[in-house]
């Protein structure tokens, strides 16, 4: 089996997309009479700098021989890849025969979790024996060995079927009926999610951007995210790929601790808040976090929208664990976990003959009632209502990140409270 990895053929400017390549490439192959077994399509580091969008790589596994598999590979590039772009630095790696060693595994792995250099992907791919082709500062051949290595470094996997516009309509508005996207995400939910964001009145599944997909639906189950897009009512459609992925399945995040953690990482760390809610300039909203002596920031930022009102309503001394990307030494919040809330407070003791709240007796003297000469020692401890409870909440579905977990898809070791 041949694994064909392929990276960094998009651009921001130009809108190419690297499904859309693979996609093409697997056409091809499958033209010459060659079997696709599997189109992978793996997110990486979502905090690498580098990235034009979604920090995709694929991998196109095949029985076509390698230098073939190159071939048809290097056209593709050199055929659609947005080169031009200034971001734009692609790469192909191609594996013969599966001779994907567990040093290509682990290079993967990393790949999700790390910032990994092109020398170190020149030299595994130099020691593997892999066929390879590069352009530009051959940053994408980074990706095209991750992709090739994907399919042995992880356990858990979802599906997408991703619908591509025929290319004279590519640059203009995308028609998708949104009332159609509504009723096919119900029929597919939950085993398909991230379909439509319900309380935004949005279509997830429409990319905003400049680029030949038309819609893509995730999901558990490939023939699920098929029923789901065989549902909705757009314009034409050039072609269609449904490609294996790692995306909602949480592979970016490590456990950490507190004043260990490095930007460029996204981490799950146990945590108590350490200082009030404050909601800043455009709306973003701020809160400190301890563990021990160590402090974190961590912000919910405005595209979050409805998520930071849970954030709001956090206390000093509520425990959690929160999940995010850490940049500039502020955790970037993805979801979080209440464990423990606080569900008192100190107060002012009110007088029990005649209620009104008592007034301070003098320094370490404690309250008394002016009127009613009744005392209290100091204050006491009231029950307060918090609009939170034990468990998960997350970013909303038109926030969520390609590789982040949502809560329905279940495996989480609290009680959910999910967003549709």
């Amino acid at each position: 089996m041949t694994v064909i990895g392929i990276d960094d053929t998009d651009s921001r400017e130009r809108g190419m997309c690297t499904t859309y390549l693979a996609a093409r490439v697997a056409a091809r192959v499958r033209g010459e009479d060659g079997a696709v077994e599997r189109q992978v399509l793996v997110r990486l580091n979502p905090a690498i700098e580098h990235k034009t969008r979604g920090n995709a790589a694929l991998a196109i596994h095949t029985d076509l021989d390698a230098e073939r598999g190159l071939a048809i590979a290097r056209e593709a590039v050199e055929t659609l890849a947005a080169t031009d772009g200034p971001r734009t630095n692609p790469g192909v790696v191609v594996a013969p025969d599966g001779a994907v060693s567990e040093k290509v595994v682990e290079f993967a792995r990393r790949a999700v979790r790390e910032r990994l250099t092109i020398d170190e992907a020149r030299r595994l791919i130099e020691t593997a024996g892999y066929r390879h082709a590069d352009w530009k500062e051959a940053r994408g051949l980074i990706g095209a060995l991750a992709a090739v290595g994907s399919w042995a470094a992880f356990d858990e996997w979802t599906h997408e079927h991703i619908a591509y516009r025929e290319a004279h309509r590519r640059g203009t508005p995308r028609e998708v009926d949104h009332e159609s996207v509504v009723a096919a995400a119900d029929w597919g939910y939950p085993a398909a999610w991230d379909t439509v964001d319900r309380d935004e009145g949005s279509s997830v599944c429409v990319p905003h951007a400049p680029g030949p997909i038309l819609y893509g639906i995730r999901g558990d189950d490939p023939e699920v995210v098929r029923g789901v897009a065989d549902r909705i009512e757009s314009e034409p459609i050039e072609r269609t790929g449904v490609f294996v992925t790692n995306q909602g399945t949480d592979a970016h995040l490590r456990e950490g601790s507190v004043g260990e953690l490095r930007d460029g990482r996204a981490y799950r760390v146990s945590v108590t808040v350490a200082t009030p809610p404050e909601t800043r300039r455009g709306g973003h909203v701020f809160v400190g976090l301890e563990d021990g002596d160590a402090s974190l920031a961590c912000a919910a930022f405005e595209p979050t929208k409805r998520f930071r009102d849970r954030v709001r309503a956090l206390r000093v001394g509520d425990r959690l664990t929160v999940c995010g990307e850490v940049s500039d030494g502020t955790l970037k919040l993805e979801k979080f976990a209440v464990r423990d809330l606080v569900t008192t407070e100190p107060a002012v003791p009110s007088c029990p003959d005649c209620e009104r709240s008592m007034k301070s007796a003098g320094r370490d003297q404690g309250y008394r009632c002016r009127d009613c000469g009744t005392s209290q020692d100091g204050k006491i401890e009231r029950t307060i209502e918090r609009d939170l409870e034990l468990g998960w909440y997350e970013v909303p579905p038109c926030a969520r990140r390609h590789i982040a977990k949502p809560l329905v898809r279940g495996g989480f070791d609290a009680p959910i409270h999910p967003e549709r």
